[in-house]
């Protein structure tokens, strides 16, 4: 480990648990009867519903469209008859609408073979319209609009393509897996995003315990002639925030209140590039991804690639279930996912993971008053303060909490982790963003 890059400030290493599916192939799985397509599954404004209910789909078609600049398209993931559009809870507890459509009918893609477009010729532009119309959004947990990332604001020029191969949340192995088995297309859709923002370096960050997939990487670069700069990691969480990626692989440091384009840096997570090439190369549609089904309580681990959609409780059923019952089912990873309580929950375009988990893995206690011992602050990445920032968010005293730096928090749990007294601090930083954020709307 001595040597390896990696950012300097807090961090935490619980255990990866990643070997009970780092070796399971990506292996299709059942497409549901009923598919369920969220109209906010990106980060800004939801999409549209542009069907009825009674109307027929096609697989790939259109179902809903972006309502602004930060916004994404939605497609159907299978053929079929809309169903009923209703009203649903996503995994952080927001509501959104959804079309609900009963598959039948023939596929346009499952089956087929896959025609390849040349894509050199096209221009910044048009690729960015491609992916734009065909709903790719960051697959690496934000869902920001792919499209509005690779568009440089005026005057700014990309020094650095920083691609994320981390994958540091405990027990997910998805990105992983990709990066040995889609070694090529990843490599393509970095030429793909290359072309679109033409940055000076080419940069991927992965951690060390993924050996195989820096080799794959490297072998694939090689092959393509692609000048990639393929970095080995320490492993260390969060390293896969954008942030502390950025000071690993670049040394820099983002500004509060930043975004990565401020020193002059774009990245894009290994899933969202794969993704580019699938909706370059082969003209595909967001209507799949892959998600690593996992924990303690699951029969048989496996990495799914999943229809949009899908509910949860089908990609457990098809790892074989439960062991035992879970006292947690967590959409994403255990540091920053969302616990749920309905198995229907669909599947979005956000949903890098699906873990049951024991009281073993939970490690439940019950909260205690904060005993100052500090270890919330030596984890913070960001260097803030959480219990002090909890402490204002617990009395209602956002502005003291955004003016000691709560925007900056990347709700990444570290503080939590380590808190002896198992104070609920992710929680409450996501509560005090969303009163803040709900705050500045209405005044």
């Amino acid at each position: 480990m001595k040597g390896l890059k990696t950012f300097n400030r807090g961090g935490v290493h619980p255990p990866g648990k990643k070997y009970l599916s780092e070796n399971k192939p990506i292996k299709n799985a059942v497409i549901s009867d009923l598919s369920v397509i969220a109209m906010s599954q990106h980060l800004g404004s939801p999409a549209e519903s542009i069907v009825n209910p009674g109307d027929i789909v096609r697989e790939g078609m259109l179902i809903g469209k972006s309502t602004g600049f930060i916004s994404g398209n939605i497609h159907s993931p299978v053929p079929g008859t809309v169903k009923e559009i209703s009203d649903i809870y996503l995994p952080n507890g927001m509501t959104s609408k959804a079309v609900v459509i009963e598959m039948e009918g023939e596929f346009d893609r499952l089956g087929k073979e896959s025609i390849e477009t040349n894509w050199e010729h096209l221009s910044g532009k048009e690729l960015i319209e491609i992916i734009n119309s065909n709903g790719i959004v960051g697959l690496g947990g934000a869902t920001f609009p792919a499209n509005v990332k690779f568009t440089l604001p005026k005057g700014k020029k990309a020094e650095y393509l920083v691609i994320n191969g981390v994958e540091c949340e405990p027990y997910l192995t998805a990105d992983h897996r990709l990066m040995l088995e889609k070694a090529d297309q990843i490599i393509e859709g970095i030429k793909i995003i290359a072309s679109i923002i033409k940055p000076e370096k080419l940069v991927i960050g992965i951690e060390i315990n993924k050996e195989n997939a820096i080799e794959s990487l490297k072998e694939a670069a090689l092959r393509a002639d692609l000048p990639l700069d393929v970095v080995s990691l320490k492993v260390k969480y969060p390293q896969g925030d954008e942030k502390q990626l950025l000071k690993a692989v670049t040394g820099k440091e983002v500004p509060s209140g930043a975004l990565p384009m401020e020193i002059g840096c774009v990245v894009s997570n290994v899933g969202t590039v794969n993704a580019i090439y699938e909706a370059v190369v082969l003209g595909k549609p967001l209507i799949e991804r892959v998600i690593t089904v996992s924990g303690g309580a699951i029969k048989n681990p496996q990495n799914l690639k999943a229809r949009i959609g899908t509910p949860i409780r089908s990609l457990i059923e098809e790892c074989g279930g439960f062991t035992e019952e879970p006292v947690k089912v967590v959409v994403g990873g255990p540091m920053m996912g969302f616990t749920i309580y309905d198995l229907d929950t669909p599947v979005t375009k956000g949903t890098s993971g699906i873990l049951a988990l024991t009281s073993r893995e939970v490690r439940g206690a019950a909260q205690t008053a904060c005993i100052s011992c500090g270890r919330c602050i030596a984890a913070c990445p960001m260097g803030l303060n959480p219990t002090t920032l909890f402490k204002y968010i617990d009395h209602t005293e956002y502005d003291s909490a955004e003016n000691i730096g709560l925007m900056d928090c990347k709700e990444c749990g570290s503080c939590g982790y380590v808190c002896l007294a198992r104070i609920p601090l992710i929680q409450g930083m996501r509560l005090g963003k969303r009163m803040l954020r709900t705050k500045k709307v209405k005044a």
